[in-house]
């Protein structure tokens, strides 16, 4: 039994596992009732995800964050169509996957510690010039950086002009201001209470925009989300107060 155990694990990747597990979900859940636009297939509905009801695709595992992203670049942006550099921070491997197939879009992904990235990289220290990126995606990352305002000013300061970065993180509207660690959180659970979970040194609050704006962004809070009828919002799986915090550089 070890053996057999053995060779599974060498010849059946984690990667190949996932697509089979990918494939027996969408035919168990195969229907009409929701549909994702980041893999273009429908279903009779989405899976849960921790507390949350048809939150993720059965097949590409995109999540409403995901998926809104997906709708808002088709429907807002000419991100389909003209040539562009992206820089992608943290990437998912759902939408990396796409963008690293488009042939308009030079693409490069980053993490610090993310296998699936294409490069290693501390976004508190970019080591590209200014100006490098008409397109820069941030999401749920800077609740996790000590030094968030140096990382704000780096996303800045390697955007082109002209162009814009969606930055995207944990924000609770009933907070004035953000609540971040200053040291004396140790316990994950103390971390996971305070800022949501147990990784984040911070929960951000309205001033948000202050802190984007300090580092020099031009912020637009779109609410392309609350435009969708209920039947679209249902059918899409989307979030209906989960609005998109642009950053553009004038």
């Amino acid at each position: 039994m070890t053996n057999i155990k053995k060779i599974i694990s060498q010849y059946i990747t984690p990667s190949v596992r996932l697509r089979v597990r990918s494939t027996y979900q969408s035919l168990l859940y195969s229907g009409n009732a929701v549909f994702c636009p980041c893999c273009g297939e429908s279903f009779r509905k989405f899976l849960p995800n921790d507390k949350r009801q048809n939150a993720r695709c059965p097949k590409c595992h995109a999540l409403e964050r995901h998926r809104l992203l997906w709708l808002y670049l088709q429907r807002c942006t000419n991100f389909f169509s003209h040539s562009l550099r992206v820089l992608h921070i943290a990437p998912e491997e759902l939408l990396q996957r796409k963008f690293k197939q488009m042939k308009n879009l030079q693409y490069l992904s980053v993490d610090l510690e993310s296998a699936i990235a294409m490069v290693k990289m501390d976004i508190t220290n970019i080591p590209h010039p200014d100006a490098s990126f008409d397109v820069i995606f941030c999401s749920h990352v800077l609740e996790h950086i000590p030094d968030d305002a140096t990382a704000m000013n780096e996303l800045y300061r390697v955007l082109a002009p002209g162009g814009w970065a969606i930055l995207q993180s944990p924000i609770d509207l009933s907070l004035e201001q953000t609540v971040e660690d200053s040291g004396a959180v140790i316990s994950k659970e103390e971390r996971k209470r305070l800022f949501g979970q147990e990784d984040h040194v911070r929960l951000y609050g309205k001033d948000y925009v202050n802190r984007l704006q300090n580092a020099g962004f031009t912020v637009v809070v779109d609410e392309f989300v609350r435009h969708f009828a209920p039947d679209d919002m249902k059918r899409f799986g989307l979030l209906p107060e989960e609005d998109l915090y642009l950053g553009m550089k004038q």
